[in-house]
């Protein structure tokens, strides 16, 4: 986790936190891509572990998980695949993005220790509330993995002064009411970023709606992180070198 905090302490640029769905198009090509992008620029992976009723994802990443989950991807290959880039000498944090439905399945405790085993920095469940979100984090910390909170527009202040319970290495702030890639990012106040950091301690990554460079240099304006999801994994198709095309642009895009 402590690579994590480092890769959102830049002071002349925010970081690139970009999102692809393990599976996509299968389990292999999928790590091979994930490879290219972290040698591209991106500081951080978020790595979406398909699953077959998404809540918060768009069109884009809801077909990408279909794909994925008919080529057999599953939670376990997600873990075998960090462990893959592990050994293949990839040392970008990588956090596992999803739904809590499968880590309830394999056992809290049981995929903290695996998750720790295979080199994952933090986790995300897009569906765990703050209300119950210790019961995954306590069993990370314990095997000292990350969680990050998800925080929305309409989150309120009682809600915030939770955060900083779980020491987290980032914040996920979701620029808008909706799913992924629906629509464009709505704009933020940069005193919200405030608010935000300052309330959980931790750095901010601003996230949903940011497809293009030109987006990404928006908000890398106001926030410590900027994530780019859906514009990537529409790339997928065209393969590695369209997907770190689109992330070095992205990368180019960061300085304050």
């Amino acid at each position: 986790m402590s690579g994590l905090r480092e890769a959102f302490g830049h002071a002349d640029r925010a970081s690139l936190v970009a999102y692809l769905t393990f599976g996509d198009p299968d389990p292999a090509t999928s790590i091979d891509i994930v490879e290219a992008c972290a040698k591209a620029g991106a500081d951080v992976i978020e790595l979406g572990v398909p699953f077959s009723d998404p809540s918060a994802d768009g069109p884009s990443i809801q077909r990408a998980m279909e794909r994925a989950l008919a080529a057999g991807a599953s939670l376990a290959g997600a873990l075998d695949g960090v462990a893959e880039l592990r050994r293949r000498g990839v040392t970008t944090p990588i956090v596992l993005f999803g739904y809590y439905n499968p880590v309830f399945v394999m056992g809290p405790a049981i995929f903290a220790a695996r998750a720790a085993a295979a080199g994952v920095d933090a986790v995300l469940t897009v569906d765990l509330p703050i209300d119950e979100l210790a019961e995954l984090a306590t069993p990370l910390a314990a095997h000292g993995v990350g969680v990050i909170p998800l925080v929305a527009p309409t989150s309120t202040p009682d809600r915030l002064a939770r955060l900083a319970a779980f020491d987290a290495p980032f914040v996920y702030y979701i620029s808008l009411t909706g799913v992924t890639g629906a629509r464009a990012a709505a704009p933020v106040p940069p005193e919200r970023i405030a608010q935000i950091r300052a309330a959980a301690k931790a750095p901010v990554a601003v996230g949903f709606g940011i497809r293009t460079p030109a987006d990404a240099a928006r908000f890398a304006a106001i926030a410590d992180g900027v994530v780019v999801g859906t514009a990537i994994v529409d790339r997928v198709s065209g393969g590695a070198e369209s997907v770190a095309e689109l992330v070095r642009a992205l990368a180019a895009a960061m300085p304050r």
